[in-house]
């Protein structure tokens, strides 16, 4: 894989990354839990029809600000201010995981922002007769086997870089999770169901068969409350995060999508 082009913007006077590569219509990728440490094969993927973007949200790999952050509001407005010096607004986004709870709340609050949406097993939602997996109650060798199908996929994607400095690198892994816990904590809940009625662009919900964090029926509650046409698709043999699962699988149900 070669590098993506990396850029910085400012967020509320803190760094965030903007990874870049590709050609073609401009695509937005807002990642999972941890964030992304490294440029993924499925990324490629798409960037082989696409210009992907990959904008670092506050606090996870490559970008800080976080702690600045102290409401849902805050994180709307931030994640909003993100996308458009990402120079993401009017394109296709896709949003997976934790990303996926503010690519939702992006197209529901901010009309005009998104064109087309692809929600990767989105946090935001919350039924108690089914709840989801609460990530920050978990062990840490524990959470490799509930993000992905396959473990390793996990392991690999979180593992230290050549070069990153020992010390460093696990807090910047822990800052990521926190970044994630102040946003969603607890259980995940933003009240989202309340806006996806707000939706009105065409939108794909794909669901790993295997994730053990979010529930599948919480994919009909999606593709029920949605205003806009919307489908949903199972990615066979992939965990909570599909993408990083079944790298192929997903970008071709999302390239379909979006032809």
């Amino acid at each position: 894989m070669s590098e993506p082009q990396t850029l910085t913007v400012d967020v509320n006077g803190f760094p965030c990354r903007i990874w870049r590569k590709g050609s073609g219509p401009k695509l937005g990728f807002l990642a999972g839990f941890g964030g992304l440490p490294r440029w993924v094969p499925f990324l490629d993927r798409l960037a082989e029809k696409r210009t992907v973007i990959v904008p670092s949200l506050p606090g996870f790999p490559g970008a800080t600000g976080h702690t600045m952050l102290d409401n849902h509001l805050d994180w709307l407005v931030a994640v909003h201010q993100l996308l458009r010096q990402a120079d993401l607004a009017g394109a296709d986004l896709v949003g997976s995981s934790v990303g996926g709870a503010f690519a939702a709340d992006m197209a529901a609050v901010f009309p005009g922002l998104v064109k087309r949406l692809v929600l990767m097993a989105p946090f935001g939602l919350f039924d108690e007769r089914d709840p989801a997996t609460d990530p920050w109650a978990q062990r840490g060798d524990n959470v490799a086997g509930l993000m992905c199908a396959e473990p390793e996929n996990w392991k690999k994607l979180v593992e230290m870089p050549a070069g990153a400095n020992s010390i460093e690198w696990p807090i910047e892994m822990t800052r990521a999770s926190e970044a994630a816990a102040r946003a969603l904590w607890p259980l995940g809940n933003t009240q989202l169901v309340k806006r996806l009625k707000l939706i009105e662009v065409p939108t794909l919900i794909l669901w790993g068969d295997q994730d053990r964090i979010m529930p599948q029926g919480y994919a009909k509650i999606l593709s029920r409350e949605i205003r806009a046409e919307s489908r949903v698709q199972t990615i066979a043999g992939a965990g909570h995060l599909a993408w990083l699962d079944q790298p192929q699988k997903t970008a071709e149900a999302i390239e379909a999508f979006l032809a």
